[in-house]
């Protein structure tokens, strides 16, 4: 307990308090503490946050939401530098997204045993923590722009995201599982011909929606991996609330299960790049190391005749972080070949929005399923 929630400590009424920390994005604990009450001003606490002092709020909690508000309104007033490149335009937007996450991250709520929230006004919100933290018997403390994500991430768990591929059937998303709001890969796999219905690996489950749109599509056996155990679970309710359960088979594996298969599905990260908590897994690998694993590994788990479905985005080709020409090496050097490439354009509200600082990349974005085959 002690090396998992870390102590803090602060000075409140002139005696030393000590509660612990609990971070899911993986934010270190901080430093400094202040104590902080509806009398903050926007302008005072933003200072201070941008300094690394953190604000332990004692007044309502609505207020605290608004003072929150108010400061992120503060941090858009910075301004954005021109980028040389497509490459700076993405370095620069992913500092400005970590110190804005720094910033805001330094407004703190307390919690007593059991998840409750000690304030006015506050919100019932044990059953999204405990989701998330599992159960708390000793006080603790989050930030607040934690806590929101726990909250939406509680709410997209309840209510589910419907996707089209399986008859407007709900995925439940749980915390830290990539959600499978941009339907588009997903399409490319339902209409995707099928090499084989009689097996099928899903390399990289997640959620447990590609597994589900195979099996629904007649797959009889689906053999899914994930080295994320709460990937894993996320996976195994929202298959049995399916029922699917007798034809897709879980297992805890660092990309494939052993044996082969005519059929290996595979949706990695798209960008190639350092995530800054363990949460954006889902979003960013590192030097490519899941796209490259992938690959490399095709051949000898893909049956004579089969395909492997390389599911990806060419963001991060427009970003100048990986080449076609890279991608098609790889490809080559696994003793690959290409059989065909489908293509869709994304339809999420970034890829349309001029104010987005990625806006030049993401409105030539093109998301593919690569049908890859034995050379």
């Amino acid at each position: 307990m002690q090396q998992e929630f870390p102590l803090v400590r602060w000075t409140e009424a002139d005696a030393e308090h000590t509660a612990r920390w609990r971070s899911q994005a993986g934010n270190p604990p901080p430093k400094r503490i202040v104590i902080a009450d509806d009398r903050m001003k926007a302008d005072a606490a933003f200072r201070l946050a941008s300094e690394g002092t953190a604000l332990l709020w004692r007044g309502d909690f609505q207020n605290a939401r608004q003072l929150l508000q108010a400061m992120a309104r503060r941090t858009e007033r910075r301004v954005r530098k021109p980028a040389a490149t497509a490459r700076d335009a993405f370095n620069q937007h992913r500092q400005g997204q970590a110190q804005r996450a720094r910033t805001l991250g330094m407004l703190l709520i307390p919690f007593e045993a059991g998840h409750r929230i000690p304030l006015r006004r506050a919100p019932e919100v044990s059953g999204a923590c405990e989701e998330v933290y599992g159960t708390a018997n000793e006080p603790y403390i989050t930030s607040l722009r934690e806590l929101q994500g726990l909250i939406g991430a509680h709410e997209w768990r309840r209510k589910g995201v419907p996707i089209a591929a399986l008859g407007g059937e709900r995925i439940h998303p749980h915390y830290g599982v990539f959600s499978p709001v941009r339907g588009e890969y997903v399409r490319l796999v339902a209409d995707a011909p099928l090499p084989s219905t009689a097996l099928a690996f899903d390399v990289g489950v997640g959620t447990g929606v590609l597994s589900a749109v195979l099996a629904r599509r007649g797959v009889a056996h689906v053999v899914a991996t994930d080295q994320d155990a709460r990937a894993l679970v996320c996976a195994r309710e929202n298959i049995d609330r399916l029922g699917l359960s007798a034809r897709i088979e879980l297992r805890q594996a660092d990309l494939f299960p052993e044996g082969r298969a005519p059929l290996i599905v595979c949706n990695p990260p798209w960008l190639p790049a350092k995530p800054s908590s363990p949460l954006e897994h889902a979003v960013y690998d590192p030097d490519s190391r899941m796209l490259r694993g992938f690959l490399g590994g095709v051949a000898a788990h893909l049956e004579p005749g089969g395909e492997a479905w390389l599911i990806l985005s060419d963001l991060a080709e427009h970003l100048e972080l990986r080449s076609r020409d890279d991608l098609l090496e790889w490809i080559r050097n696994a003793g690959l070949r290409i059989v065909a490439r489908m293509d869709t354009k994304p339809h999420h509200p970034k890829a349309v929005d001029p104010d987005d600082p990625l806006h030049a990349a993401r409105s030539r974005e093109t998301t593919s399923l690569w049908r890859l085959a034995l050379a």
